[in-house]
């Protein structure tokens, strides 16, 4: 496919394309692992539109090979015909792959990169991930957001994982740099409130984590928030911030406060300490507590234990919000099995 936009075109699409909620989409396989479930991947992108979400992040990051990982893009994009943004994850194992792949995911119909960095990526300096970060952006045509974030530990270098000065030199020279998922000191809020000060006017900024986006955006007009598990809280936050841009703030936050069981349990759980990764069977599990499909996950993967599945499941229960009488067995096989 033909991206919508010329690389000088690209601030301009996102400015005009970013609004709303966007999460996260992993993909689904058939139960016996061999393949992706395409079935049951179009059952979830047509719940993600359902839900009010304005797009999804296609999640790379559960063993899929690059074969597959361009066939589930195709096919949520496919479903998706345009009611969604489909945002490509640059999750591979070394810059050259993140460049190839994210050239094919454009002409399989994504529209935006979330730039990560490889686990065995070590930079000694700043210039090592600025030539790292440069290098992609130069290499795609494809949009890219900016991901500062604990979990590649470059705190070493600086304390905002990406310094503020980083992001600007990346943002003056990268025309193709049209967002910043502003997590840098999670779970403090000064890297995104550096990023808004210093950049949001000539960016897209983005605060991903909904317990801060959903209170930021009642002091500062935040236009576009993810990608993160907010499909755990089925369609409530991308109501909750489709209240607060009508300014009906008691009301959104009167759900902001429905959820906070959900939410306190989603913190318990979906952090992995020292792994510096994301829990996506927990994830994938929350999902389908929301009617999403579920199903098996190739290792390696993080466990969901029973404890864990309760807690998740009482604690949405307690929310008053719909989850699924499906009992947790029924969790490992999916709604679409194959």
């Amino acid at each position: 496919m033909t991206l919508p936009y010329t690389r000088g075109e690209a601030r301009d699409w996102a400015r005009e394309h970013l609004h709303g909620v966007a999460n996260t989409l992993i993909a689904s396989y058939t139960n016996d692992l061999r393949d992706i479930n395409e079935a049951a991947i179009r059952h979830d992108v047509r719940l993600e539109i359902e839900h009010g979400f304005m797009g999804f992040l296609t999640a790379s990051e559960t063993a899929l090979t690059p074969q597959e990982y361009v066939r589930f893009v195709e096919t949520a994009a496919d479903e998706a015909a345009g009611r969604a943004m489909v945002i490509h994850h640059a999750s591979f194992d070394s810059l050259d792959d993140n460049i190839e792949m994210a050239r094919r995911a454009a002409d399989a119909g994504a529209q935006l990169a979330l730039l990560s960095y490889p686990p065995t990526f070590y930079p000694r300096s700043e210039a090592d991930i600025e030539v790292f970060t440069r290098t992609f952006c130069d290499a795609v045509d494809m949009a890219v957001m900016l991901f500062p974030v604990p979990l590649w530990g470059f705190e070493r270098i600086h304390p905002a994982s990406l310094s503020i000065e980083l992001m600007e030199r990346l943002v003056d020279t990268c025309p193709n740099v049209v967002a910043i998922k502003a997590e840098g000191g999670h779970p403090a809020i000064g890297g995104f409130v550096e990023a808004w000060e210093r950049l949001g006017d000539r960016v897209v900024v983005s605060e991903p984590i909904e317990s801060v986006a959903m209170a930021l955006a009642q002091l500062v007009p935040l236009q576009f928030s993810g990608t993160s598990n907010q499909e755990y809280y089925g369609d409530v936050i991308p109501r909750m911030f489709d209240l607060i841009r009508h300014d009906k703030h008691a009301e959104a936050m009167s759900l902001y406060w429905q959820i906070h069981p959900a939410r306190k349990a989603n913190a318990k759980v979906t952090t992995l300490g020292g792994m510096n990764t994301v829990h996506r069977m927990a994830w994938k599990y929350q999902a389908w507590l929301s009617g999403y499909n579920g199903g098996p996950l190739r290792a390696p993967t993080g466990r969901v234990h029973y404890d864990q599945m309760s807690m998740l499941r009482q604690a949405l229960v307690s929310t008053g919000l719909p989850v699924t009488a499906d009992c947790d067995d029924a969790f490992f096989e999916g709604r679409n099995p194959a």
